[in-house]
């Protein structure tokens, strides 16, 4: 459960999807794989729902799958027959809460009042769906309702899109969150994958907000590199301040004052989630370096990736 949890947290948005025919699950399934975003959420809203689950499960395993929805035990049962790995409710059904629980299947029931919550703590349930999330008072409401309820993480669905999503993963409360914007059912039954990818890796480009921070610069000596910081001073009037290893002309350039990783320095990357963005670079095969992580507060703020590019390395860091 705690495998699972992490990697949906480390995927960061839950595609929730209502399909109509089970002959489109697969191609689907493909479409979200290439926009970086290897996981569903198939809701039982439809008599495809099953089959769609069955069909993915075979032909696409390293999809992580999950059943919504789901209001019996019985759809608790196809579900996960058909290959589904976790169960999301929009309600907070004890029947069916208490199945999966005594069957060890995870589940993810809807809650959007105190009660609800305290009816989960009761069963030591650490993730709950918020929902409906904009209508029942959107992020506001959610950090209210958590802020009694200790070490609780949620998923917010309902309302959740573009504008919206990156203010809800800002939240420490918020594991990921639930979208239907790039899996649209019309999309879908068109045959328009190529646009669902592509709404796709926006939606996770737009997760992740990568953005260029600063340029290092790798110097022999803490002379040259003093000098390099002068140089961009007196060029374009970028102040310089000292640091333990570096000299930091503007924002823009830092110069180092003995050589580091890279053959010509570094590149840094800002990210509004690194744990989210090491996830997805190491899901592109592209992975850390671990010795550099640096952490503040107990979380990690920047690490370098394993990978350079025309010579310079990759620091990647929390904005």
């Amino acid at each position: 459960m705690e495998a699972m949890i992490k990697k949906i947290g480390d995927l960061g948005i839950v595609p929730v999807v209502k399909i109509m025919d089970a002959n489109d699950a697969v191609n689907l399934g493909k479409a979200l794989i290439k926009g970086d975003l290897p996981i569903a959420e198939i809701t039982f809203r439809t008599d495809a729902a099953e089959e769609a689950i069955r069909r993915i499960h075979n032909e696409l395993p390293d999809m992580l799958l999950g059943a919504g929805t789901v209001l019996t035990v019985d759809q608790v049962n196809r579900a996960v027959a058909a290959g589904a790995e976790f169960i999301v409710a929009p309600g907070f059904n004890p029947e069916v809460v208490d199945y999966c629980i005594s069957k060890n299947i995870p589940v993810i029931p809807g809650v959007n009042s105190p009660t609800q919550i305290e009816m989960a703590l009761k069963r030591n349930l650490s993730v709950l769906k918020f929902f409906p999330a904009e209508a029942s008072g959107g992020l506001s409401m959610l950090n209210s309702i958590a802020a009694p309820y200790g070490n609780l993480k949620f998923m917010p669905t309902g309302g959740v899109n573009t504008g919206n999503i990156n203010d809800y993963l800002k939240s420490e409360r918020v594991l990921a969150c639930g979208g239907t914007w790039m899996v649209k059912p019309d999309l879908i039954s068109s045959g328009n994958f190529e646009e669902i990818t592509r709404i796709t890796k926006e939606a996770v480009k737009n997760m992740l907000g990568f953005e260029l921070m600063h340029l290092g610069i790798n110097e022999d000596t803490e002379s040259s590199a003093k000098s390099a910081a002068d140089d961009f001073a007196s060029l374009l009037s970028f102040p310089v301040k000292e640091g333990s290893s570096s000299f930091f002309a503007g924002t823009e350039f830092e110069i180092m004052k003995t050589k580091f990783l890279g053959a010509h320095g570094h590149i840094a990357i800002g990210t509004n989630s690194i744990e989210r963005a090491i996830a997805y670079f190491r899901r592109n095969g592209v992975n850390t370096l671990p010795k550099t992580a640096k952490e503040k507060n107990g979380r990690m703020i920047a690490v370098y990736l394993d990978k350079e590019i025309s010579g310079f390395a990759i620091h990647l860091l929390q904005k």
